[in-house]
């Protein structure tokens, strides 16, 4: 009976380990699916999702659109406008001793083609064509503008898995340290106060390893709002080192490119031509216009004693002179006229503003770039340094101080260097970015 019950009871601890188990297979094959689904992207994918869905982008081009049809409608009137009308009136007169009944039928093809405004229909396809123009540079600019935010968000992801890992690293030594003050002390060569500033010091190292992995959370979340993607399950994969830093470039290239290529700087001088435009349109709103019209079609007129249809044509030249229109022309010229001098005075603004542009974001690549020089070989000398402590401690020459020293050395150094590669990183999407060459093919 014994045995029996020996066998019974070690099937039920069996039946119960693969109902544990399977239960685990079933919690975990989920999770594995989650994570195979997950997004990884890098920076070049990020950017044609950015191109893509971003809604500032997509707006843009809703605008250039929206232009384009206005380039059309402003078009519309230098071609002939035609026209197909018809007619039937049927009309009876009681009033006489006979009365009268009368049918007509018509139907005719009009046309009318204006010949000279003065040079208002002229101006207005210009400015739509230049309307188009700035449309385009529209697009560039908000185009530029999210590839610059995307761009620092990656980086800015990889900062912070950077710094987790460090904190991680930070962490797992002092639980280590933790370790080997408890076993010092199980052997008697450790006091009470050793093994707890060891347990003080792991437990201080725990808030920023749940800090960094927050930050890791919210630039995710920035990056999903720029990339409008609604899945949760987005990461990145890169690497903030650059490799071998080029030379930073001169002060006179860089503003004279971005006199050139600056998306605002563009939109700008076609707005320009716009504003020169309309003063022209404002000004032939009191001036002789000429217009041909004409007309071809056929008619019946049927009445009590008529009988006739037969075609009919007209065509004549119409010239209207508004000459005087209570000096509502010259006002809209004058504040035509206004408009231009502003677009004018904020190009002149724009230039001041780019020149101190260029100047702040070439200080900014200088500075990151000495700093990353700075701290090139100064992560490795801090782990060596840290390594040598660490066994000195176990080895009885060296003191807990000195550990945490060189700990606290490393990780502000590695820390140090993933922030520089960062800005680095960073300030030199801000320089494409002044430069308005970011995301352009030559430039990638």
């Amino acid at each position: 009976m014994k045995q029996c019950s020996h066998y019974f009871m070690t099937f039920r601890i069996s039946i119960f380990y693969y109902a544990i188990l399977f239960l685990l297979i079933t919690l975990l094959l989920p999770l594995s699916a989650i994570a195979q689904d997950v997004k990884v992207l890098t920076l070049q994918q990020a950017l044609d999702i950015t191109a893509e869905k971003n809604r500032d982008i997509q707006k843009a081009r809703e605008y250039f659109r929206w232009v384009q049809g206005k380039y059309v409608e402003e078009r519309a009137a230098a071609f002939p406008q035609l026209t197909l009308n018809g007619s039937a009136i049927i009309s009876k007169d009681e009033t006489g001793q006979l009365p009268d009944r009368q049918e007509i039928y018509s139907g005719e093809i009009s046309v009318t083609q204006t010949l000279f405004t003065w040079g208002k229909v002229g101006a207005a396809i210009r400015a739509a064509k230049d309307g188009l123009k700035t449309a385009e540079e529209q697009l560039r600019l908000y185009r530029q503008a999210a590839f610059r935010d995307v761009s620092i968000t990656f980086y800015d992801v990889l900062l912070s898995r950077e710094l987790h890992a460090i904190a991680r690293q930070s962490l797992e030594q002092k639980e280590r340290h933790l370790d080997e003050a408890r076993r010092k002390y199980s052997a008697g060569v450790a006091t009470d106060y050793e093994v707890l500033a060891a347990e003080v010091a792991a437990e201080n190292a725990r808030p920023e390893v749940i800090r960094t992995e927050n930050r890791i959370r919210d630039a995710l979340d920035r990056l999903r709002f720029l990339l409008a993607f609604k899945d949760d399950r987005l990461d990145v994969t890169g690497n903030l080192d650059a490799g071998d830093i080029p030379a930073v470039q001169t002060y006179e290239a860089v503003y004279n490119t971005a006199l050139e290529q600056r998306p605002e700087v563009r939109d700008l001088r076609y707005r320009i031509s716009i504003a020169g435009e309309l003063v022209t349109i404002a000004n032939a709103d009191d001036k002789p216009r000429l217009e041909f019209r004409g007309g071809y079609g056929w008619k019946d007129i049927d009445s009590r004693d008529m009988d006739i249809n037969g075609r009919a044509w007209s065509a004549g030249m119409f010239l209207s002179f508004p000459f005087f229109d209570g000096m509502r022309t010259r006002g809209r010229v004058a504040q035509a006229e206004s408009d231009f001098r502003s677009i004018k005075i904020d190009e002149e603004k724009i230039d001041d503003s780019i020149a101190l542009q260029a100047r702040e974001a070439l200080n900014a690549v200088q500075e990151s770039k000495e700093i990353v020089d700075a701290l090139s070989g100064t992560v490795n000398q801090a782990e060596k340094l840290l390594f040598l402590s660490e066994k000195g401690y176990e080895l009885g020459v060296k003191i807990r101080l000195e550990v945490e020293d060189a700990e606290l050395n490393l990780r502000q150094a590695g820390g140090n260097l993933s922030r520089a590669w960062r800005d680095y990183r960073a300030a030199k999407v801000n320089l494409l970015w002044v430069m308005g060459v970011l995301g352009e093919s030559t430039y990638q």
